[in-house]
């Protein structure tokens, strides 16, 4: 897509830039997470070298709708400093444009974003979202049913705790210290939980699957991101047959998509063989529910086409799961290629959008 030269910020985690200049989307290589000075100066860096060996100057910025992210604070100090016009793309809908961007489509989609999380517009952490996607327009259709986040951003560290919240949305909190009784911080959980203190609500995938590995005892604690979902995946993966509880999922009329059911059914198991057909289980039924969400909503708007965006994408049995189910209906299904489905996409996913704001013609070439 053509337009006027685009400087987007990209995401905090595995950050990325991208400059436009006519029909082409300049990447630049990952740059890393924000938590450090090294990686906002490299930003900076990243940023002021681009544009100089490209012979681009930009004319809009870019940036995440997190107001607190450093690729934001860089962006707007970026656009005041030269009056330019800045633009905020929200994160879920930067994933399926990126998607878009890499198969040029300007026409509606559907996407599913699923993911660690992302900063709604409600200000609220979102991760498992269904969207309609028509350029610079995105509107959530649904998303996962939510889980607490006891004592917030630690529980993205400590998957025991997502269990926790899933206990205590099911009705089970009585349980948790019980489980969980070498954590040294159960009993405070415990009293978040029931007093709904330091505990926000969040639709994300990627909690979801830390509840399912914290549940089963595959992770109590990661020390990397998505280890949890990663070493769910690979006992998942030694059961290659594996049949699906009854009414492990439901969609309710505000169309959420609740997974609690099948959270239930992994409670019950402990050893070893049990837990690789529990976790291929878990994944056979996300596969159903997710297939079932979107194919009702395909008939209801009649749009045909769905875009996968997000980290959770990286889970093969996932991707090919949904593929698979959907291989012999009228959906078709669009999936990153040259890029990465995770937040190192986030910056194309912006520039797409901008680019698509301002309603110019044309197809971008991505250069990495």
């Amino acid at each position: 897509m053509t337009g006027p030269s685009v400087l987007a910020c990209g995401a905090w985690l595995k950050n990325t830039i991208c400059l436009t200049q006519g029909n082409i989307a300049y990447l630049s290589p990952v740059i890393g997470d924000l938590s450090t000075a090294q990686a906002r100066h490299k930003l900076d860096d990243m940023v002021a070298m681009m544009c100089r060996t490209l012979s681009i100057t930009p004319e809009i910025v870019v940036h995440d709708l997190h107001p607190d992210f450093y690729s934001t604070e860089f962006a707007c100090n970026y656009a005041a400093h030269r009056q330019i016009p800045i633009l905020a793309v929200q994160h879920h809908h930067a994933h399926i444009a990126a998607v878009c961007a890499e198969h040029q489509i300007t026409a509606p989609v559907l996407g599913l974003a699923l993911d660690g999380v992302g900063f709604g517009t409600d200000q609220a952490p979102w991760g498992g979202e269904l969207l309609y996607v028509d350029g610079e327009y995105f509107e959530r259709l649904g998303h996962l049913s939510t889980l607490a986040l006891p004592g917030g951003d630690r529980a993205a560290q400590e998957p025991w705790r997502m269990a926790a919240a899933a206990l205590a949305k099911l009705g089970r909190l009585d349980e948790v210290v019980r489980r969980f009784e070498e954590q040294t911080a159960v009993q405070s959980v415990a009293y978040m939980l029931r007093q709904n203190i330091n505990c926000p609500q969040t639709s994300s995938m990627g909690r979801l699957f830390d509840a399912a590995a914290g549940l089963l005892g595959v992770n109590l604690i990661q020390s990397y991101e998505a280890q949890a979902a990663i070493n769910l995946q690979r006992l998942a993966e030694k059961k290659h047959q594996t049949e699906l509880p009854e009414n492990g999922y439901l969609i309710t009329d505000s169309n959420q998509l609740d997974f609690s059911p099948v959270l239930s059914v992994l409670m019950d198991y402990s050893t070893h063989a049990d837990i690789e057909f529990a976790a291929a289980m878990f994944h056979a039924t996300l596969c159903a529910g997710l297939v079932e969400w979107v194919e009702r909503m395909s008939q209801r708007l009649g749009i045909a086409c769905l875009a996968l965006g997000g980290g959770c994408f990286h889970n093969e049995i996932l991707k090919h799961g949904l593929a698979d189910r959907l291989s012999d209906g009228p959906i078709r299904l669009f999936k990153a290629r040259k890029v990465s489905p995770d937040d190192s996409a986030i910056a194309l996913g912006q520039a797409w959008v901008a680019l698509q704001a301002i309603r110019n013609d044309g197809l971008m070439n991505i250069k990495e």
